[in-house]
């Protein structure tokens, strides 16, 4: 066995163990899903058809829904149905789950994407900012502008960009919906205040663990050895300071995406914007357990999927482990 596996096996072996833990804590939050859906109060088969309904036309929904099964039968055929494609059907048009996820998952991750595309560039650039200029006055700006977007949940700073940036000054549409089939330049300018609510959110993180990642390694004796030989700090902080501190800076910005994607449903009803959380919302108010059950799980596997990323992420860009003495 070359060096060069040898140097592999130990990081495939973190690897294998983060997908194995990464699936086994999907199939526990699958049996949350189901447990808490199931456990709601009330009758679901009365709820969807109504308090009109004849015990009979009742019981033979319940049948039809399969809900006089055990429990226990209930989840595998959920289950086996997900692992095969099909989340069954919608309660309130019939529709099958599988459509109205496709239709709505698109757009979630496209304002995603938008906020991320934004947000990332952003946030990494102020912290290595505030990083080289640590103590002055734009450090201080820069901390206290970014505790500030930490502490307004959300919801508040979607309803103060409405209000300004909407009613105000009219320059942007409150609602986001960008109709059935937009231009890219229309989409991108409706989706604009969500897009920018996500940003100020996220950027605060990821711009305090860069800031935090290149100022601890500013104190390692190489980096004063290479200000002692007259190196100037932009090149001290981008060529020698960043490299070594990309692991907690990509494991911060992986977390943050994957909450870009799973944490989008307040903005989402903020702004009406048709994506999954939206959806999700929607099927609560009017007890359409598939579509909720499977709104939960789609967010719930994407955000660990995105977890695990942001570790293997962390593992391949940590020198420690690549080059192990």
């Amino acid at each position: 066995m070359s060096a060069a596996e040898a140097r592999r096996r130990p990081i495939l072996r973190m690897i294998a163990g983060r997908l194995g833990i990464g699936v086994f804590t999907l199939f526990v939050i699958s049996v949350l899903i189901f447990l808490a859906v199931s456990l709601l109060p009330g009758d679901i088969a009365q709820q969807v058809l109504g308090q009109s309904a004849t015990p009979e036309t009742v019981a033979a929904f319940r049948r039809e829904l399969g809900l006089d099964q055990p429990l226990a039968w209930r989840y595998l055929d959920w289950v086996g149905g997900v692992l095969s494609g099909d989340f069954g059907r919608s309660l309130a048009n019939g529709r099958p789950v599988a459509d109205l996820l496709a239709a709505r998952l698109g757009n979630t991750l496209f304002l995603a994407a938008y906020a991320a595309v934004i947000a990332v560039p952003l946030a990494v650039g102020l912290g290595l900012l505030a990083a080289l200029w640590r103590g002055s006055w734009f450090d201080r700006i820069a901390n206290v502008a970014t505790l500030s977007a930490i502490s307004f949940p959300e919801f508040f700073i979607a309803y103060i960009l409405m209000f300004w940036l909407s009613v105000r000054m009219g320059w942007f549409p409150s609602i986001a919906d960008p109709g059935a089939s937009p231009r890219l330049a229309e989409m991108l300018g409706r989706a604009f205040l969500p897009a920018i609510t996500l940003v100020l959110v996220v950027t605060a993180h990821m711009m305090r663990m860069t800031r935090a990642a290149v100022v601890n390694v500013l104190g390692a004796p190489y980096v004063t050895m290479a200000r002692l030989k007259g190196v100037s700090r932009w090149r001290v902080v981008t060529r020698h300071a960043l490299p070594n501190a990309l692991a907690p800076i990509v494991n911060v910005v992986a977390l943050n995406v994957a909450w870009l994607i799973t944490g989008v449903v307040i903005v989402e009803v903020v702004f009406v914007y048709p994506g999954l959380g939206q959806l999700m919302v929607d099927s609560v108010t009017n007890r359409d357990i598939p579509v909720v059950q499977a709104c939960a799980l789609i967010f719930a596997a994407v955000y660990i999927l995105l977890n695990l990323l942001a570790d293997v992420l962390a593992i391949a860009t940590n020198p420690r482990l690549l080059h192990p003495r």
